[in-house]
Protein backbone atom coordinates (compact mmCIF):
# COMPACT_ATOMS: atom_id res chain seq x y z
CA UNK A 1 0.00 0.00 0.00
CA UNK A 2 1.34 3.45 -0.89
CA UNK A 3 1.42 6.28 1.60
CA UNK A 4 1.39 9.37 -0.63
CA UNK A 5 2.29 12.98 0.12
CA UNK A 6 -1.21 13.68 -1.18
CA UNK A 7 -2.74 12.03 1.88
CA UNK A 8 -1.08 14.55 4.17
CA UNK A 9 -2.59 17.37 2.13
CA UNK A 10 -6.09 16.27 3.12
CA UNK A 11 -5.40 17.64 6.59
CA UNK A 12 -4.12 21.01 5.51
CA UNK A 13 -7.28 22.80 4.44
CA UNK A 14 -8.88 22.34 7.83
CA UNK A 15 -6.52 24.84 9.47
CA UNK A 16 -8.01 28.34 9.94
CA UNK A 17 -6.51 31.73 10.83
CA UNK A 18 -5.56 32.86 14.37
CA UNK A 19 -3.31 34.99 16.54
CA UNK A 20 -2.10 35.34 20.11
CA UNK A 21 0.41 36.68 22.58
CA UNK A 22 4.16 36.37 23.02
CA UNK A 23 6.03 35.48 26.18
CA UNK A 24 9.34 37.06 27.14
CA UNK A 25 9.80 34.55 29.96
CA UNK A 26 7.66 32.67 32.44
CA UNK A 27 4.97 34.95 33.77
CA UNK A 28 5.77 37.96 31.55
CA UNK A 29 3.37 38.49 28.65
CA UNK A 30 4.13 40.83 25.75
CA UNK A 31 1.63 42.05 23.16
CA UNK A 32 2.14 40.44 19.77
CA UNK A 33 2.97 42.64 16.79
CA UNK A 34 2.03 42.26 13.14
CA UNK A 35 3.35 43.43 9.78
CA UNK A 36 1.10 45.76 7.79
CA UNK A 37 -0.82 44.18 4.93
CA UNK A 38 1.28 43.95 1.80
CA UNK A 39 4.67 43.14 3.30
CA UNK A 40 3.88 39.50 2.60
CA UNK A 41 1.57 39.12 -0.38
CA UNK A 42 -0.04 36.58 -2.64
CA UNK A 43 2.21 35.92 -5.61
CA UNK A 44 -0.30 34.01 -7.71
CA UNK A 45 -3.67 32.30 -7.61
CA UNK A 46 -2.63 28.75 -8.48
CA UNK A 47 -5.83 27.11 -7.25
CA UNK A 48 -8.75 28.58 -9.18
CA UNK A 49 -12.20 29.07 -7.63
CA UNK A 50 -14.00 25.74 -7.39
CA UNK A 51 -10.82 23.75 -6.71
CA UNK A 52 -10.94 21.10 -4.02
CA UNK A 53 -10.19 22.96 -0.75
CA UNK A 54 -7.68 20.27 0.26
CA UNK A 55 -5.55 20.68 -2.87
CA UNK A 56 -2.12 21.90 -1.78
CA UNK A 57 1.25 23.01 -3.05
CA UNK A 58 4.15 20.59 -2.71
CA UNK A 59 7.77 20.16 -3.71
CA UNK A 60 8.78 23.82 -3.32
CA UNK A 61 12.42 24.00 -4.50
CA UNK A 62 14.85 26.78 -5.39
CA UNK A 63 16.65 26.17 -8.70
CA UNK A 64 19.26 28.89 -9.14
CA UNK A 65 16.90 31.64 -7.99
CA UNK A 66 13.70 30.32 -9.54
CA UNK A 67 11.02 28.62 -7.46
CA UNK A 68 9.48 25.37 -8.69
CA UNK A 69 6.50 23.60 -7.15
CA UNK A 70 3.67 21.22 -8.02
CA UNK A 71 -0.08 21.33 -7.48
CA UNK A 72 -1.98 18.04 -7.63
CA UNK A 73 -5.81 18.30 -7.55
CA UNK A 74 -7.12 16.06 -4.77
CA UNK A 75 -9.11 13.07 -5.98
CA UNK A 76 -8.26 13.35 -9.67
CA UNK A 77 -4.50 13.72 -9.92
CA UNK A 78 -3.28 15.54 -12.96
CA UNK A 79 -0.28 17.24 -11.30
CA UNK A 80 0.77 20.65 -12.58
CA UNK A 81 4.41 21.76 -12.48
CA UNK A 82 4.88 25.51 -11.93
CA UNK A 83 7.80 27.93 -11.81
CA UNK A 84 7.91 31.45 -10.33
CA UNK A 85 10.23 34.46 -10.29
CA UNK A 86 8.16 36.08 -7.54
CA UNK A 87 5.76 38.04 -9.74
CA UNK A 88 2.24 37.24 -10.86
CA UNK A 89 3.20 37.37 -14.55
CA UNK A 90 6.33 35.35 -13.91
CA UNK A 91 4.50 32.54 -12.11
CA UNK A 92 3.52 30.15 -14.89
CA UNK A 93 2.61 26.55 -15.52
CA UNK A 94 5.47 24.50 -16.96
CA UNK A 95 3.63 21.25 -17.66
CA UNK A 96 0.20 19.75 -16.97
CA UNK A 97 0.17 16.00 -16.45
CA UNK A 98 -2.75 13.64 -17.20
CA UNK A 99 -5.41 12.72 -14.64
CA UNK A 100 -4.21 10.05 -12.23
CA UNK A 101 -0.66 11.42 -12.10
CA UNK A 102 0.31 12.95 -8.75
CA UNK A 103 3.44 14.39 -7.18
CA UNK A 104 5.24 12.39 -4.51
CA UNK A 105 8.55 12.37 -2.68
CA UNK A 106 11.14 15.12 -2.66
CA UNK A 107 12.12 17.38 -5.53
CA UNK A 108 15.83 18.26 -5.87
CA UNK A 109 17.78 20.96 -7.70
CA UNK A 110 20.89 19.78 -9.54
CA UNK A 111 22.56 22.79 -11.14
CA UNK A 112 19.96 24.48 -13.35
CA UNK A 113 17.76 21.38 -13.53
CA UNK A 114 14.88 20.22 -11.37
CA UNK A 115 14.45 16.51 -10.65
CA UNK A 116 11.04 15.51 -9.32
CA UNK A 117 8.95 12.39 -8.75
CA UNK A 118 5.46 11.48 -9.91
CA UNK A 119 3.22 8.53 -9.21
CA UNK A 120 1.30 7.26 -12.23
CA UNK A 121 -1.87 5.61 -10.91
CA UNK A 122 -2.87 3.93 -14.23
CA UNK A 123 0.42 1.98 -14.36
CA UNK A 124 1.28 2.04 -10.66
CA UNK A 125 4.83 3.11 -11.50
CA UNK A 126 7.00 5.73 -9.84
CA UNK A 127 8.45 8.13 -12.38
CA UNK A 128 11.59 10.27 -12.25
CA UNK A 129 11.29 13.48 -14.28
CA UNK A 130 13.67 16.35 -15.06
CA UNK A 131 12.87 19.92 -16.10
CA UNK A 132 14.78 22.96 -17.32
CA UNK A 133 11.73 25.16 -16.77
CA UNK A 134 10.22 24.74 -20.23
CA UNK A 135 7.49 22.39 -21.41
CA UNK A 136 9.74 20.85 -24.07
CA UNK A 137 12.57 20.49 -21.56
CA UNK A 138 10.39 18.64 -19.04
CA UNK A 139 10.80 14.96 -19.76
CA UNK A 140 10.49 11.50 -18.23
CA UNK A 141 13.86 10.10 -17.19
CA UNK A 142 12.90 6.61 -16.03
CA UNK A 143 10.06 4.65 -14.45
CA UNK A 144 10.60 2.52 -11.35
CA UNK A 145 8.54 -0.05 -9.51
CA UNK A 146 6.54 1.64 -6.74
CA UNK A 147 7.48 1.76 -3.08
CA UNK A 148 5.58 -0.21 -0.48
CA UNK A 149 5.42 2.33 2.35
CA UNK A 150 5.94 5.66 0.61
CA UNK A 151 7.87 7.21 -2.27
CA UNK A 152 9.93 4.74 -4.29
CA UNK A 153 12.94 7.05 -4.71
CA UNK A 154 14.60 8.07 -1.45
CA UNK A 155 17.46 10.25 -0.20
CA UNK A 156 17.66 12.06 -3.55
CA UNK A 157 20.76 14.29 -3.36
CA UNK A 158 22.78 16.46 -5.74
CA UNK A 159 26.34 15.08 -5.85
CA UNK A 160 28.97 16.27 -8.34
CA UNK A 161 26.40 17.59 -10.80
CA UNK A 162 24.30 14.42 -10.79
CA UNK A 163 21.28 13.15 -8.87
CA UNK A 164 22.11 10.28 -6.53
CA UNK A 165 19.24 8.34 -4.95
CA UNK A 166 18.06 4.99 -3.63
CA UNK A 167 15.30 2.84 -5.11
CA UNK A 168 13.92 0.25 -2.72
CA UNK A 169 13.00 -3.19 -3.97
CA UNK A 170 11.56 -5.92 -1.70
CA UNK A 171 15.02 -7.33 -0.89
CA UNK A 172 17.68 -4.69 -1.62
CA UNK A 173 18.35 -0.98 -1.81
CA UNK A 174 19.44 -0.04 -5.31
CA UNK A 175 21.76 2.96 -5.51
CA UNK A 176 21.29 5.02 -8.69
CA UNK A 177 22.87 8.05 -10.34
CA UNK A 178 21.36 10.25 -13.07
CA UNK A 179 22.45 13.09 -15.34
CA UNK A 180 18.85 13.71 -16.40
CA UNK A 181 18.88 11.46 -19.46
CA UNK A 182 17.63 7.90 -19.80
CA UNK A 183 21.02 6.63 -20.97
CA UNK A 184 22.77 8.51 -18.20
CA UNK A 185 20.60 7.07 -15.43
CA UNK A 186 22.49 4.05 -14.14
CA UNK A 187 22.41 1.68 -11.20
CA UNK A 188 25.56 2.06 -9.14
CA UNK A 189 25.13 -0.69 -6.54
CA UNK A 190 22.69 -3.19 -5.06
CA UNK A 191 23.00 -3.23 -1.28
CA UNK A 192 21.40 -5.18 1.54
CA UNK A 193 20.87 -3.90 5.05
CA UNK A 194 20.66 -0.18 4.25
CA UNK A 195 18.93 1.43 7.21
CA UNK A 196 16.19 4.03 7.70
CA UNK A 197 15.92 5.47 4.19
CA UNK A 198 12.21 6.18 4.75
CA UNK A 199 13.21 8.27 7.79
CA UNK A 200 15.76 10.30 5.77
CA UNK A 201 18.65 9.13 7.93
CA UNK A 202 21.37 9.88 5.41
CA UNK A 203 23.90 12.72 5.40
CA UNK A 204 25.36 14.83 2.61
CA UNK A 205 28.90 15.70 3.66
CA UNK A 206 31.14 17.42 1.12
CA UNK A 207 30.79 15.72 -2.25
CA UNK A 208 29.48 12.46 -0.83
CA UNK A 209 26.29 10.90 0.52
CA UNK A 210 26.73 8.96 3.77
CA UNK A 211 24.40 6.12 4.69
CA UNK A 212 24.15 3.40 7.33
CA UNK A 213 24.11 -0.38 6.90
CA UNK A 214 23.53 -3.37 9.18
CA UNK A 215 26.29 -5.88 8.38
CA UNK A 216 27.28 -9.02 10.24
CA UNK A 217 25.11 -8.03 13.19
CA UNK A 218 26.80 -4.63 13.50
CA UNK A 219 26.37 -1.06 12.27
CA UNK A 220 28.57 0.40 9.53
CA UNK A 221 28.85 3.77 7.80
CA UNK A 222 29.19 3.94 3.99
CA UNK A 223 29.88 6.72 1.52
CA UNK A 224 29.00 7.21 -2.16
CA UNK A 225 29.82 9.86 -4.73
CA UNK A 226 27.43 8.31 -7.24
CA UNK A 227 30.02 6.06 -8.90
CA UNK A 228 30.79 2.36 -8.51
CA UNK A 229 34.37 3.03 -7.41
CA UNK A 230 33.24 5.79 -5.06
CA UNK A 231 30.69 3.67 -3.18
CA UNK A 232 32.72 2.32 -0.28
CA UNK A 233 32.68 1.14 3.32
CA UNK A 234 33.80 3.97 5.57
CA UNK A 235 33.81 2.77 9.17
CA UNK A 236 32.34 0.24 11.58
CA UNK A 237 30.41 2.13 14.23
CA UNK A 238 29.32 -0.70 16.50
CA UNK A 239 29.80 -4.46 16.59
CA UNK A 240 26.22 -4.94 17.74
CA UNK A 241 22.81 -3.96 16.43
CA UNK A 242 22.09 -0.31 17.20
CA UNK A 243 19.61 2.12 15.70
CA UNK A 244 19.83 5.63 14.27
CA UNK A 245 18.09 8.12 16.55
CA UNK A 246 18.81 11.31 14.57
CA UNK A 247 21.05 12.91 11.96
CA UNK A 248 22.02 16.59 11.74
CA UNK A 249 24.70 19.12 10.85
CA UNK A 250 27.16 21.51 12.46
CA UNK A 251 28.64 23.67 9.71
CA UNK A 252 30.41 21.34 7.28
CA UNK A 253 30.34 18.45 9.76
CA UNK A 254 27.72 15.72 9.71
CA UNK A 255 26.24 14.66 13.05
CA UNK A 256 24.33 11.57 14.09
CA UNK A 257 23.03 9.94 17.25
CA UNK A 258 23.07 6.16 17.70
CA UNK A 259 20.77 4.46 20.20
CA UNK A 260 22.42 1.49 21.93
CA UNK A 261 20.00 0.30 24.58
CA UNK A 262 19.67 3.11 27.10
CA UNK A 263 22.77 4.86 25.77
CA UNK A 264 22.65 7.59 23.12
CA UNK A 265 25.98 8.14 21.36
CA UNK A 266 26.68 11.47 19.66
CA UNK A 267 29.00 11.23 16.62
CA UNK A 268 30.51 13.65 14.13
CA UNK A 269 31.82 12.93 10.63
CA UNK A 270 33.63 14.86 7.91
CA UNK A 271 33.09 12.06 5.41
CA UNK A 272 36.33 10.21 6.15
CA UNK A 273 37.04 7.23 8.39
CA UNK A 274 39.53 9.12 10.54
CA UNK A 275 37.16 12.08 10.80
CA UNK A 276 34.23 9.96 12.00
CA UNK A 277 34.40 10.07 15.79
CA UNK A 278 32.17 9.56 18.80
CA UNK A 279 31.95 12.80 20.79
CA UNK A 280 30.08 11.62 23.89
CA UNK A 281 27.64 9.06 25.27
CA UNK A 282 24.55 9.92 27.29
CA UNK A 283 22.59 7.48 29.43
CA UNK A 284 19.26 8.77 28.20
CA UNK A 285 17.68 10.21 25.06
CA UNK A 286 19.22 13.36 23.56
CA UNK A 287 18.16 15.58 20.66
CA UNK A 288 20.58 17.46 18.41
CA UNK A 289 19.91 21.19 18.03
CA UNK A 290 22.83 22.31 15.85
CA UNK A 291 26.29 23.79 15.72
CA UNK A 292 27.72 27.22 16.55
CA UNK A 293 31.40 27.72 15.89
CA UNK A 294 33.40 24.85 17.36
CA UNK A 295 30.54 23.43 19.40
CA UNK A 296 27.40 21.38 18.85
CA UNK A 297 24.38 21.88 21.09
CA UNK A 298 21.87 19.28 22.21
CA UNK A 299 19.07 18.79 24.69
CA UNK A 300 18.87 15.98 27.24
CA UNK A 301 15.34 16.37 28.48
CA UNK A 302 15.10 19.97 29.73
CA UNK A 303 18.87 20.35 30.05
CA UNK A 304 20.85 22.12 27.31
CA UNK A 305 24.46 21.00 26.73
CA UNK A 306 27.28 21.85 24.38
CA UNK A 307 29.87 19.40 23.05
CA UNK A 308 33.21 20.44 21.67
CA UNK A 309 33.61 19.28 18.05
CA UNK A 310 37.28 18.74 18.80
CA UNK A 311 36.36 16.16 21.43
CA UNK A 312 36.80 18.29 24.55
CA UNK A 313 33.77 16.94 26.39
CA UNK A 314 30.38 18.31 27.39
CA UNK A 315 29.41 21.54 29.11
CA UNK A 316 26.08 22.22 30.78
CA UNK A 317 24.51 25.44 29.47
CA UNK A 318 21.12 25.87 31.12
CA UNK A 319 17.74 24.28 31.84
CA UNK A 320 14.75 25.01 29.61
CA UNK A 321 11.71 26.13 31.60
CA UNK A 322 8.60 23.95 31.84
CA UNK A 323 5.19 24.39 33.42
CA UNK A 324 5.75 21.36 35.66
CA UNK A 325 8.38 18.71 36.28
CA UNK A 326 6.31 15.98 34.62
CA UNK A 327 6.53 17.58 31.17
CA UNK A 328 9.14 16.09 28.83
CA UNK A 329 10.70 18.66 26.45
CA UNK A 330 11.40 17.37 22.95
CA UNK A 331 13.24 19.44 20.32
CA UNK A 332 11.36 19.27 17.02
CA UNK A 333 13.29 21.41 14.53
CA UNK A 334 16.16 23.88 14.66
CA UNK A 335 18.10 26.30 12.47
CA UNK A 336 21.19 28.48 12.87
CA UNK A 337 20.97 32.19 12.08
CA UNK A 338 23.19 35.15 12.98
CA UNK A 339 25.27 33.37 15.61
CA UNK A 340 22.26 31.83 17.36
CA UNK A 341 20.25 28.62 17.22
CA UNK A 342 16.46 28.82 17.00
CA UNK A 343 14.53 25.69 17.92
CA UNK A 344 10.96 24.52 18.53
CA UNK A 345 10.31 22.48 21.67
CA UNK A 346 7.27 20.33 22.42
CA UNK A 347 6.32 19.90 26.07
CA UNK A 348 4.96 16.38 26.18
CA UNK A 349 2.57 15.52 28.98
CA UNK A 350 0.22 12.65 29.67
CA UNK A 351 -1.78 12.91 26.42
CA UNK A 352 -0.59 12.23 22.86
CA UNK A 353 -0.95 15.94 22.04
CA UNK A 354 1.81 18.13 23.55
CA UNK A 355 0.79 20.41 26.41
CA UNK A 356 2.51 23.22 24.52
CA UNK A 357 5.07 23.88 21.75
CA UNK A 358 7.41 26.84 22.17
CA UNK A 359 10.09 28.67 20.21
CA UNK A 360 13.49 29.15 21.86
CA UNK A 361 16.76 30.84 20.91
CA UNK A 362 20.28 30.35 22.27
CA UNK A 363 23.69 31.82 21.55
CA UNK A 364 25.29 29.05 23.60
CA UNK A 365 25.16 30.82 26.97
CA UNK A 366 22.68 30.62 29.82
CA UNK A 367 21.93 34.36 29.64
CA UNK A 368 21.50 34.15 25.88
CA UNK A 369 19.01 31.29 26.01
CA UNK A 370 15.40 32.46 26.12
CA UNK A 371 11.89 31.56 25.17
CA UNK A 372 10.57 33.68 22.29
CA UNK A 373 7.05 32.52 21.51
CA UNK A 374 4.20 30.33 22.63
CA UNK A 375 2.46 28.55 21.18
CA UNK A 376 3.48 26.83 17.98
CA UNK A 377 1.20 24.21 16.47
CA UNK A 378 0.18 21.64 19.10
CA UNK A 379 -0.36 18.24 17.54
CA UNK A 380 0.99 14.74 18.02
CA UNK A 381 2.15 14.59 14.38
CA UNK A 382 3.19 18.23 13.75
CA UNK A 383 6.85 19.28 13.61
CA UNK A 384 6.83 23.07 13.97
CA UNK A 385 9.29 24.50 11.42
CA UNK A 386 11.92 27.21 11.86
CA UNK A 387 13.52 28.71 8.75
CA UNK A 388 16.44 31.13 8.36
CA UNK A 389 15.92 33.60 5.52
CA UNK A 390 19.63 34.34 5.18
CA UNK A 391 18.91 38.04 5.80
CA UNK A 392 18.72 37.92 9.60
CA UNK A 393 15.10 36.88 10.08
CA UNK A 394 13.84 33.48 11.15
CA UNK A 395 10.35 32.39 10.05
CA UNK A 396 8.11 30.02 11.96
CA UNK A 397 4.43 29.16 12.15
CA UNK A 398 2.50 30.27 15.21
CA UNK A 399 -0.66 28.69 16.54
CA UNK A 400 -1.51 30.18 19.94
CA UNK A 401 -4.95 28.51 20.06
CA UNK A 402 -3.55 25.08 19.15
CA UNK A 403 -5.27 24.79 15.77
CA UNK A 404 -4.63 27.94 13.75
CA UNK A 405 -1.30 28.30 12.01
CA UNK A 406 -0.03 31.66 10.73
CA UNK A 407 3.38 32.82 9.46
CA UNK A 408 5.55 34.70 11.99
CA UNK A 409 9.06 36.11 12.02
CA UNK A 410 11.65 36.85 14.69
CA UNK A 411 15.05 38.51 14.91
CA UNK A 412 15.84 36.98 18.27
CA UNK A 413 13.85 39.03 20.79
CA UNK A 414 10.21 39.40 21.67
CA UNK A 415 10.35 43.02 20.54
CA UNK A 416 11.49 41.91 17.08
CA UNK A 417 8.96 39.10 16.74
CA UNK A 418 5.81 39.62 14.71
CA UNK A 419 3.20 38.09 12.47
CA UNK A 420 3.92 38.24 8.74
CA UNK A 421 0.39 37.99 7.41
CA UNK A 422 -3.17 37.16 8.37
CA UNK A 423 -3.21 33.92 6.38
CA UNK A 424 -2.99 30.25 7.25
CA UNK A 425 0.11 28.15 6.50
CA UNK A 426 -0.25 24.37 6.08
CA UNK A 427 0.83 22.28 9.02
CA UNK A 428 4.18 20.48 8.72
CA UNK A 429 3.67 16.77 9.37
CA UNK A 430 6.49 14.55 10.60
CA UNK A 431 9.38 14.49 8.13
CA UNK A 432 7.72 16.80 5.61
CA UNK A 433 9.93 19.70 4.47
CA UNK A 434 9.49 23.19 5.89
CA UNK A 435 6.85 25.31 4.11
CA UNK A 436 9.28 28.22 3.61
CA UNK A 437 11.73 28.26 0.67
CA UNK A 438 14.01 31.10 -0.39
CA UNK A 439 14.47 31.56 -4.14
CA UNK A 440 16.29 34.65 -5.33
CA UNK A 441 15.42 37.66 -3.18
CA UNK A 442 12.09 36.32 -1.87
CA UNK A 443 10.88 33.68 0.56
CA UNK A 444 7.91 31.66 -0.72
CA UNK A 445 5.32 29.66 1.20
CA UNK A 446 1.86 28.15 0.60
CA UNK A 447 -1.00 29.85 2.41
CA UNK A 448 -4.79 29.65 2.65
CA UNK A 449 -6.04 33.19 2.18
CA UNK A 450 -9.39 34.88 1.50
CA UNK A 451 -9.91 32.57 -1.49
CA UNK A 452 -10.33 29.69 0.97
CA UNK A 453 -7.71 27.74 -1.01
CA UNK A 454 -3.96 27.21 -0.84
CA UNK A 455 -2.18 29.83 -2.96
CA UNK A 456 1.44 30.85 -3.48
CA UNK A 457 2.55 33.65 -1.14
CA UNK A 458 5.92 35.34 -0.71
CA UNK A 459 7.78 38.05 1.19
CA UNK A 460 11.09 39.80 0.47
CA UNK A 461 13.98 38.09 2.24
CA UNK A 462 14.90 41.56 3.54
CA UNK A 463 11.91 43.48 4.87
CA UNK A 464 10.95 45.96 7.57
CA UNK A 465 7.83 45.91 9.72
CA UNK A 466 7.43 48.99 11.93
CA UNK A 467 6.82 48.17 15.61
CA UNK A 468 3.66 49.03 17.39
CA UNK A 469 1.01 47.44 15.17
CA UNK A 470 -0.88 45.09 17.48
CA UNK A 471 -2.29 41.79 16.31
CA UNK A 472 -6.10 41.80 16.33
CA UNK A 473 -7.28 39.10 18.72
Amino acid sequence: MHVRNQSALLLLGMVLAGCGALHEDAGEEVKAQACPAGVASRTKVVNAPGANPYTGLSGLVDVEGTLYFTVTPVGTGGAVLWRSNGTDAGTVQVKVFPAGVSAEGDAVAVGNKLFFQLHDSPTGMAQLWVSDGSASGTRLVRAFTPGFNGPALLSATAINGRLVFFHLSPSVAELWSSDGTSAGTVQVASLTGVLDLYFKNTLQVGNGLLFFRAQGGGMTLWRTDGTVAGTTFLKQLDAGAVSIAQVGRAGDQGLFVLRDGMNHEVWKTNGTAVGTLRLDTFGQSVRLIGGLGSKVYLARGAQLYSLSLSGGGRTFVTTLSRDNANQRPSVLRAVASGGSLYFSVALEGSSPVPDDVRLWVTNGTASGTRELFRSLHRSDDSYSPVFATGAGDVFFTGSPDGTRNRPWFTRGTVATTGRLANVNVPVVLGLDPDPFVRAGSRVFFPAIDETGLQQLWSVPASFSCPPGLAVSM
